[in-house]
């Protein structure tokens, strides 16, 4: 299993190598922002195989100060064991985006699918999920914010992370390090495969029963759709996970984790 989750974080690693070198001929332009984004991720399971997610997501820039995004998730979960799992839903999202006569909110509606492996090793723990996302997306006029067209996409994602157990106390802090890497296909994806990278450091902690909390710098380097356009996002993160168990048999042997995440 360790040569397994090595050799596809390689792959994943090398094929975003070769993205990112495809593109150092073109002059970027980047912009860099300061944003806050926090979010209550909740898994339900309600059998050994069986059970709910459901996210709610808030992102806003110049860390507080304005509106970028609400975030809606939810979908069904099939746990193979408590190493695999598969989700299915659907999910919506309202983008804030500035027009002349001021902020207005285009609609992203989703379907989603995933598929999550995760795996303990001593004191590590690693995580690799990929989803795949079919999304339309309205694109705004800029002058009135009336609804110019709806854009379709779809998006592929590959998600990496680490935690350790440093502390034998479980309430104590876990450092925790992840990294996705997001592209994205359709009519108007011409120069633009890749979508954006998020990098995670931080901490995970249990605060609760059921409730764990992660905090910490999140770097999200996306590129627009105009190919020479970037944006640069240093972002403080704050993930609450909500995950009660309702199996009859659930105990410290039968172990329950969530699967929700970032948007």
């Amino acid at each position: 299993m360790k040569k397994d989750y090595t050799l596809n974080f390689l792959l994943v690693f090398l094929f975003f190598s070769y993205v990112i070198k495809a593109q150092e001929g073109i002059e970027r332009q980047t912009t860099e922002q300061f944003q806050f984004w926090t979010s209550l991720n909740s898994t339900v399971r309600l059998s050994q195989h069986f059970g709910l997610i459901g996210d709610v997501h808030i992102r806003r820039e110049n860390f507080i100060k304005d509106p970028n995004f609400y975030f809606l998730r939810l979908g069904g979960v099939y746990w193979v064991n408590n190493q695999f799992s598969f989700v299915g839903g659907t999910a919506a999202l309202w983008n804030a985006t500035e027009t002349n006569i001021g902020t207005k909110y285009a609609l992203e509606r989703r379907i989603y699918q995933q598929v999550l492996w995760r795996a303990v090793f001593g004191q590590l723990t690693f995580l690799q999920r990929i989803r795949t996302e079919q999304r339309w997306h309205q694109v705004l006029n800029s002058t009135d914010g009336s609804v110019d067209r709806v854009r379709f996409s779809n998006r592929f994602r590959f998600l990496m992370s680490a935690s350790m157990q440093v502390f034998n106390k479980p309430t104590l802090p876990r450092p925790t390090i992840s990294n996705e890497i997001l592209f994205h296909t359709g009519k108007e994806i011409v120069y633009n495969t890749f979508d954006q990278n998020r990098l995670f450091l931080g901490f995970n902690q249990q605060i609760g029963k059921n409730l764990r909390v992660d905090y910490g710098y999140m770097m999200v380097y996306q590129q627009q759709y105009a190919a020479r356009e970037y944006n640069l996002n240093h972002t403080f993160r704050l993930f609450f996970y909500y995950s009660p168990d309702f199996r009859k048999e659930s105990d410290e042997n039968l172990p329950h984790y969530p699967i929700g995440g970032i948007e």
